[in-house]
């Protein structure tokens, strides 16, 4: 199936996502700081990233998101987050300031999680070259 890589802080959310994603036979990286997921990026080469938004600093998720896209990812991006929760702010998906191709408030339901994934696969193998 797929390479996918999480980075999220939170060992229980890593784990729960992991144990879903590894139901469909995916291979799963994990990393549980930005340092972390990026040098596992470069290493994994993931199909698809899974990012939280708040790790040791607010904006982590942000900034890898950012680095990936300027390092020229152009694989989906799936951020997974209680930013709003937190912040009581409306976050979603923008080019700019968070590059990525879908945004999803924890807690996720896994079947949601299962097709959010299999979603955002479809579109990488479909997205001309």
């Amino acid at each position: 199936m797929a390479r996918i890589l999480i980075v999220d802080d939170d060992p229980d959310v890593v784990e729960a996502v992991q144990l879903c994603l590894a139901q469909k036979q995916h291979e799963v990286s994990t990393a549980f700081t930005r340092q972390e997921g990026y040098a596992s990026f470069k290493q994994v080469k993931p199909d698809l990233v899974i990012l939280d938004v708040m790790m040791e600093q607010p904006d982590d998720g942000m900034v890898l998101a950012r680095q990936l896209r300027k390092d020229g990812f152009q694989g989906p991006i799936f951020m997974l987050t209680n930013i709003n929760q937190v912040t009581g702010m409306d976050f979603g998906k923008d080019e700019e300031i968070l590059p990525v191709d879908d945004f999803q408030q924890k807690p996720i339901d896994p079947q949601v999680l299962l097709s959010k994934v299999s979603e955002l696969l479809a579109r990488k193998v479909s997205k001309p070259c």
